[in-house]
């Protein structure tokens, strides 16, 4: 969940749990300097300060996950299956699949998040979902998501015979291999062509099919973090506009006349109030402790590029691999990876995501900022001159030897964005 994502979430949640509220009061960024802490930069829990950059969306429309949990909402569930829903709908990425399985999932919540849940619960929770709309929602592969969404229809003959052949001859309707199929199915032609047509009318994606983004859909990028840097010392801050949430005082004093009055609980009243308490308190443990997680891996990530930071020099980058970030943060792997996943950095020279600082390793995506990032281990003039236009940097050619001062110097990415350079005499 991003910072926008976030942002939405709170506010969806305020506006859904009356017993949660947030504190008029604007909390002051809780700092952590040099002399508190071992690393050398300031740590701000919030950007609540109007000198700062403020990054808005270009509109109010809803997310999937607004949606989904608005859903989720109307549902009377137990309170245990009711959170591991909400950690489901986060853990969807933009076409509403999920690639956790239920006990990894279960293991998120229990090691990485701390709530309590067993892998029942959680496999209630992902029914829950996975019934939710549009349907297909919570699927693992496209396999799965054409069968939820044919599930949701009325039966028929053709929906009937669209399952089987997802079922029984998934292989053969991907390599449209109808003649295969009516050989395994023993079906006339019009009844698997109905069948066919069918499947090709349901969305594959049904989670882009609504609640975009707005920062997408205006192709914005809004960072998650601020890294300033004042006179050589560092601050990270995390770009939302959360405030300090709280329960409701109300919810609070009732809440404590049922402890001591012991009263049943069972009755809808003290029941309404016990699941609203529960819940608010638990959105905001989770909060905190998502911002805690965040902050410390963003905090690692300075730490171990710390002259990137100071500099902006990218020959100052380090090796660095998600386990690095792990040994300093005592976090697991699997949390880094989701904590950098499409997350960016504000820095004072640009936008970039948090896997920029990694080293590519076999299997990772080798973005175009990855693959340029080094381009020679001694810099030399024309790496002087690709640095600065890194940079978007104006340079002087005093900089560089006569022979290459000389020359028309000409750089530009291909289609496989690999740098190209040449060099061109310039004519007396």
């Amino acid at each position: 969940m991003n910072a926008p994502e976030l942002d939405d979430a709170v506010a969806n949640e305020l506006e859904s749990n009356l017993a949660l509220e947030a504190n008029d009061v604007t909390p002051a960024p809780d700092t952590l300097t040099p002399s508190r802490v071992s690393n050398p930069f300031i740590y701000n829990r919030s950007a609540y300060s109007d000198d700062g950059p403020v990054f808005t969306p270009s509109d109010d429309t809803e997310n999937l996950y607004d949606i989904l949990l608005g859903q989720l909402n109307e549902k009377d569930l137990e309170p245990k299956v009711l959170e591991a829903a909400r950690f489901i709908i986060g853990s969807l990425d933009s076409n509403g699949y999920l690639n956790r399985s239920v006990r990894d999932l279960t293991d998120d919540m229990v090691f990485s998040a701390d709530i309590d849940v067993s892998i029942d619960d959680v496999q209630k929770a992902l029914d829950v979902v996975r019934s939710l709309d549009p349907p297909g929602i919570g699927a693992y592969s496209l396999r799965d998501c054409l069968r939820l969404q044919l599930d949701a229809l009325s039966p028929s003959p053709s929906r009937d015979v669209a399952l089987q052949i997802i079922n029984e001859c998934y292989d053969a309707f991907i390599m449209k291999h109808t003649h295969r199929i009516k050989s395994l199915l023993h079906l006339d032609d019009k009844i698997i062509a109905q069948a066919l047509s069918l499947i090709k009318s349901l969305n594959p994606k049904p989670g882009a099919a609504i609640g975009n983004d707005p920062s997408t859909l205006a192709n914005v990028i809004i960072p998650d973090f601020i890294v300033n840097n004042y006179d050589g010392e560092l601050t990270i801050t995390l770009n939302n506009r959360i405030p300090e949430l709280r329960i409701e005082e109300s919810f609070e004093q009732a809440k404590r006349r049922l402890d001591l009055a012991g009263e049943s609980k069972n009755k809808s009243d003290s029941k309404y109030i016990l699941n609203s308490y529960d819940n608010a308190r638990d959105f905001i443990r989770i909060l905190n402790q998502r911002q805690e997680t965040m902050m410390k891996v963003m905090s690692a990530i300075v730490k171990i590029q710390k002259e990137y930071f100071l500099t902006e020099d990218v020959y100052t980058l380090k090796p660095m691999m998600i386990k690095n970030v792990a040994d300093i943060t005592g976090l697991d792997i699997s949390v880094i990876s989701r904590a950098t996943s499409n997350k960016y950095v504000s820095l004072p020279w640009g936008t970039f995501p948090l896997r920029f600082f990694f080293s590519a390793s076999k299997g990772e995506d080798k973005s175009p900022l990855l693959s340029r990032r080094r381009i020679s281990v001694t810099p030399s003039p024309i790496s002087i001159l690709w640095n600065a236009s890194l940079r978007r940097a104006s340079i002087s050619l005093a900089v560089l030897s006569p022979s290459i001062a000389k020359n028309w110097i000409s750089l530009w990415l291909d289609s496989e964005n690999k740098c190209n350079i040449s060099c061109k005499p310039i004519n007396p």
